[in-house]
């Protein structure tokens, strides 16, 4: 029996993110992001396939991201590459970037599709400066800006929620807090032994 030439196409699984409700409802950074990978897969052509797509709206300095949880399992399951728009879109916490990488799971950023191990620790780096420098400069132009005399926040506090509710938002809380408790359950049971 002769061996087959036939490779297997490329697979991934697509990780987008955003920060904010407000550009997650809005859809524009999703959709460059969308835009992004797929113009990346017509790059790579030979069959390249998203086997499945998660979305966050998170803060990229949060470490517990079920979507990207989600995005690496699949990926260790079926063997796909993580494919993200930009590097940024994981973290600018080197920390977090590099970890990553070590995980074993492959993943490529569609704006450095040629970068190695090592040009990613380099990027990782650079981002993470990258966002104290944002920081930075968030926290001297607030400061310039109360100093002219700038009210800082919303004039009308927390009025404007008055009739939405944040039952959600609770909720939210409380299941995390609930599966924390679980996991510690056990941990606990074994001390007391």
């Amino acid at each position: 029996m002769l061996a087959s030439n036939t490779t297997v196409p490329p697979r991934f699984v697509s990780y987008l993110r955003v920060s904010t409700d407000k550009q997650g409802r809005s859809g524009l950074g999703i959709e460059a992001q969308r835009h992004a990978v797929a113009t990346y897969l017509r790059q790579v052509n030979h069959g390249a396939q998203v086997l499945e797509e998660f979305v966050e709206v998170e803060s990229g300095r949060k470490q517990d991201r079920p979507q990207l949880r989600k995005a690496r399992e699949r990926c260790e399951l079926t063997g796909a590459t993580l494919l993200i728009a930009r590097l940024d879109r994981l973290s600018r916490n080197a920390r977090f970037l590099l970890e990553l990488q070590e995980s074993g799971v492959p993943f490529k950023a569609c704006d450095t599709p040629h970068a190695d191990n090592f040009t990613v620790g380099i990027m990782a780096l650079v981002a993470q400066k990258e966002a104290e420098a944002i920081s930075e400069r968030t926290r001297l132009a607030l400061q310039a800006a109360k100093a002219r005399g700038v009210r800082l926040g919303n004039p009308e506090g927390a009025t404007h929620l008055k009739g939405r509710g944040n039952g959600e938002a609770v909720q939210a809380i409380k299941a995390k807090a609930d599966a924390k408790a679980a996991r510690l359950r056990g941990q606990l049971q074994v001390i007391k032994q």
